[in-house]
């Protein structure tokens, strides 16, 4: 398979245009339009069929996409990783879950940088689910993770404990509620594959509550935009102690205790197995392990 026929489909599909993909592609529409049907030939396949609205992926076309998407990036991070090593470059890539990435971890980002000047870290804030991903495809080398998940060829070791409470700035509510009460309050949750709703789900299950038995009233992919809500008073959010200290402290945020049902975050940091680790990567895993971490 070409996988310059392979990257002419998968920007195709991304720009829904033949014309804009061989504009951003720098080819004549016939040239693309070669390249896909050359792919098409080599697979077998009817890839994309042309429509008034653009292009529509068939059935296999859908399948070829996904991979694609892996596929280009295992090539983009190869060539990366190669053009380090001839320029002796030092890039550390890092990936991690918003609970941590957004509040605790830019203060040991910083202090990891005053004894390694020569490290160029590239830093990226995702889900839990999303830093499983990156690690899988080789976009980042090394992930931090909010609640335990298992992935072929990662490993993951425990860094942190941390509460994680339900929390509200309206002054009503009561301070602590029972297990059915909690099903009737308005929640903002996180969104699928986040490590802050698998907690919560994990803690919830025991009681045989679902996370469809609850009152969410929007879900959002950003712990700072639902601790604005919540400071807002749009509703009440489970959040980790570790990214709401402050507001505890100043009194304009405050715990509602569930009864019975005490929640904790676990916070992990993963690697692939297979991946041979520089020496300053090794330095960073066992500083992110130690005390020195120094978390916001």
């Amino acid at each position: 398979m070409n996988l310059q026929y392979l990257k002419a489909f998968y920007v195709t599909v991304q720009l829904n245009s033949i014309s804009k993909a061989a504009k951003e592609l720098h080819l004549t529409q016939p040239g693309l339009s070669m390249q896909i049907q050359s792919l098409e030939k080599d697979l077998g396949v009817t890839l994309l069929t042309r429509s008034n609205k653009g292009v529509e992926l068939t059935e296999a076309g859908t399948v070829v996409f996904d991979y694609a998407n892996t596929i280009l990036s295992m090539q983009d991070n190869i060539e990366r990783d190669l053009a380090s090593l001839k320029t002796n470059r030092k890039d550390l890539l890092v990936g991690s879950c918003k609970a941590v990435g957004e509040y605790a971890l830019p203060c040991s980002i910083y202090i990891y940088k005053q004894d390694h000047r020569d490290i160029n870290i590239n830093y990226n804030i995702m889900n839990s689910e999303e830093v499983m991903n990156n690690l899988s495809d080789r976009t980042i080398n090394i992930g931090i993770l909010h609640s335990y998940m298992e992935r072929k060829n990662i490993k993951t070791e425990k860094i942190t404990t941390d509460r994680l409470i339900l929390v509200t700035s309206l002054p009503f509510l009561k301070n602590r509620i029972t297990a059915n009460e909690l099903k009737m309050l308005p929640l903002i949750f996180r969104e699928e594959g986040s490590g802050t709703r698998a907690t919560v789900q994990q803690h919830l299950k025991p009681h045989h509550i679902k996370i469809s038995d609850l009152n969410i009233i929007y879900e959002l992919n950003s712990m700072e935009a639902i601790k604005t809500s919540v400071l807002s008073g749009k509703g009440i959010s489970f959040i980790p102690e570790l990214t709401i200290k402050r507001e505890l402290r100043d009194g304009i945020l405050r715990e509602i205790e569930i009864e019975n049902i005490p929640m904790k975050s676990d916070f992990y940091i993963a690697y692939r197995q297979d991946h041979q680790f520089a020496s300053f990567e090794s330095e960073f895993i066992d500083f992110i392990k130690s005390s020195k971490r120094g978390f916001c």
